[in-house]
C-alpha cells in the first residue's frame, strides 16, 4: 500500500543544477500545496541529484518547502559567490552542518536516493535507507553504506572543480565523491530501476514527476586576457555543457525505456536574456525571479500532474 492509501507508488525525481534549485522550490511549492500534505507524506520514493539531493532530503526528512526555500534563501548565495573552490565546499559543509548537524539515514520518513559519483570507479553510488531498495545484499545492507546524511549530500552537490571532492568512509575504507550530476543529473531512471527490480511495482501502478531545474541561456562573460582566466569560463561551460546533455540524455532514454510508466517532467526552457545564470548563481533577486518561473511552470503542468498525483 503507498503513502496515500491505494495501490500507486509515486516517486519525486529533482535535477542536479546548483543554485538553480530555486527553480525546483518553485514547482515543488505548488505541488506541496495541491497534495495538501507534507510531501514526505505523499511520495513512497524521493531521488535527487546534487542540488535536488539536499532538497529531496529534507523533504524526506519532514522538512515544508517553505522551510527549505528559506534555507536556500539564506545560504545558497553565500555558498556561491565564494571565489574558490575551498570556499565554497567550507560554506557547503557550514550547511550540512547546520542543517542536517550528525543525522543518519535513520531520519527520514520515506524512500530516499542520493546520488554521486565514485572518483577512481568512475561508477555512480547510491545512498539509501531501506533494505527494500538493495538490489541483492540485503542481509548485508547497511543504510547510507554507514555514512551520515549530510556527508552524502555532500558528496551528491560536489561538482568537481567547482567544488572539492568529497572523501567519506564506506564499509572502513575512504571513498573519495564527486557530484551525481555526472552519472546522473537526472535520476529518474534510478528510481524508477528502484520500483521495478528492488520494490517490484508493477509498471502500471508507478507515477513519477521528475522536476528540472529549468534550461536558461549561458550568461555573457567578459573577455579575459590571462590565460588561467580563460581556461576557467572555458572549464566552467564544459561542466555547465556536461550536466545539461546528461540530464538529456537521461530523460530520452526514459521516454524509450518506459514509455508506459505515467510520467511529467516539469522543466522549462526560457530564452529572454534576463534569465541567463548558471548554478553558481548568487543573486537573490534572479534567484528570486527562478523560483518564481517554477512556480508558473507548475501552473502551465497543473492538470497533468493532479491527474498523476491523484
Amino acid at each position: 500500500m503507498s503513502k496515500l492509501g491505494d495501490d500507486k507508488f509515486r516517486i519525486l525525481s529533482l535535477d542536479g543544477g546548483g543554485a538553480k534549485g530555486f527553480y525546483t522550490l518553485g514547482v515543488l511549492l505548488e505541488v506541496e500545496a495541491m497534495m495538501g500534505r507534507p510531501l514526505h507524506e505523499a511520495f513512497d520514493l524521493i531521488y535527487g541529484t546534487s542540488t535536488g539531493s539536499i532538497i529531496g532530503t529534507l523533504l524526506a526528512t519532514g522538512k515544508s518547502v517553505s522551510q527549505i526555500h528559506k534555507l536556500y534563501k539564506e545560504h545558497v548565495p553565500t555558498i556561491m559567490k565564494q571565489t574558490t573552490r575551498a570556499g565554497r565546499s567550507a560554506k557547503l559543509a557550514d550547511l550540512s552542518s547546520t542543517i542536517f548537524k550528525d543525522h543518519g539515514f535513520d531520519r527520514v520518513k520515506t524512500g530516499i536516493g542520493i546520488v554521486a559519483t565514485r572518483w577512481a570507479q568512475e561508477k555512480p553510488i547510491i545512498f539509501k535507507a531501506d533494505a527494500g531498495q538493495a538490489h541483492g545484499r540485503t542481509a548485508s545492507f547497511v543504510p547510507g553504506f554507514g555514512v551520515k546524511l549530510g556527508e552524502a549530500v555532500q558528496a551528491s552537490c560536489s561538482a568537481y572543480p567547482f567544488f572539492a571532492r568529497k572523501t567519506v568512509t564506506i564499509q572502513g575504507t575512504a571513498t573519495v565523491l564527486i557530484d551525481g550530476g555526472f552519472c546522473a543529473n537526472n535520476p529518474t531512471l534510478y528510481a524508477i530501476a528502484d520500483a521495478e527490480l528492488a520494490f517490484k511495482v508493477p509498471r502500471k501502478d508507478t507515477r513519477v514527476l521528475n522536476v528540472g531545474v529549468g534550461d536558461y541561456p549561458t550568461p555573457r562573460v567578459k573577455k579575459f586576457t590571462r590565460p588561467w582566466l580563460m581556461s576557467f569560463v572555458e572549464e566552467a561551460e564544459l561542466i555547465h555543457k556536461t550536466l545539461n546533455i546528461n540530464t538529456q540524455s537521461m530523460e530520452q532514454l526514459r521516454q524509450v525505456l518506459f514509455p508506459d510508466i505515467a510520467t511529467v517532467r516539469v522543466s522549462e526552457a526560457f530564452t529572454e536574456p534576463m534569465m541567463a545564470t548558471d548554478l553558481l548563481e548568487h543573486d537573490l533577486t534572479k534567484l528570486g525571479l527562478i523560483h518564481q518561473r517554477g512556480r508558473e511552470s507548475f501552473g502551465k503542468q497543473e492538470a497533468h500532474i493532479r491527474t498523476l498525483l491523484s
